[in-house]
């Protein structure tokens, strides 16, 4: 009798090991690949209550860029990655993008960040166009160490690219630093999710390696949806 049930264990004893095998393998691919791509991934993704944000707010997936307007890979991925992203997944309504102030380059990277605060808050579209307008005026590579990033320049930007904003008051906005309480939560954010590079990319809560990866983007994006 204890022959014959022994006997009728053996096909479940083994499917169980199947299983248990499978999964085990599954989790050794899925780590090995979050090894190699060298994304880290953080328990929630940060807050994007009252950062300027773009898209969908209700959809699946959250973007978020750490910038900074004195860095020149910003620039670079303003110019070159950005508009992929939003043509293929933020005009379509797939994912919400989010822009998060970083103050590497101290003074300069404050004064812009204060300013990109004061436009957001008269005008959340006129927004997106001084942001880029702002990281278009930085100088040449061999200046880019220059103190550059001024008032003057400031408002030389928005008088040529946001004429419709009220300048004389974002004057007064940036030279009082009426948005610092913004600028210095961001700065907490920045702390938070360990940022050590700019741009920094976070999709869901991961940040990708290579911010310029656009295949890993896209892949992490269409994961989320």
């Amino acid at each position: 009798m204890s022959g014959k049930n022994s006997n009728s264990m053996k096909p479940i004893v083994i499917f169980t090991a199947i299983v248990f095998i499978l999964i085990t393998a599954l989790v050794i691919l899925n780590n090995k690949q979050t090894k190699e791509s060298g994304d880290i991934t953080f328990a929630s993704s940060p807050p994007i209550e009252n950062q300027p944000t773009l898209g969908n707010p209700d959809a699946p997936v959250t973007v978020v860029e750490f910038g900074d307007y004195k860095c020149p890979s910003c620039k670079e991925w303003s110019e070159y990655i950005f508009p992929q992203l939003k043509k293929d997944f933020i005009d379509t309504g797939k994912i919400s993008f989010s822009y998060v102030n970083v103050l590497f380059h101290e003074e300069e990277s404050y004064l812009g960040s204060l300013a990109a605060e004061a436009v957001w808050n008269q005008d959340q579209e006129a927004f997106w166009a001084f942001s880029k307008a702002l990281y278009q005026a930085q100088p040449a590579q061999q200046e880019h160490d220059n103190h550059w990033l001024t008032v003057e320049k400031v408002m030389e930007v928005a008088e040529n690219t946001v004429p419709q904003l009220d300048l004389e008051k974002l004057k007064q906005d940036v030279e009082n630093k009426t948005y610092q309480e913004a600028v210095l939560l961001d700065d907490q954010l920045v702390e938070e999710f360990q940022i050590k590079l700019t741009p920094s990319i976070m999709i869901n809560g991961t940040m990708v390696e290579d911010p310029f990866d656009y295949e890993r983007i896209k892949e992490l994006i269409e994961g989320g949806l």
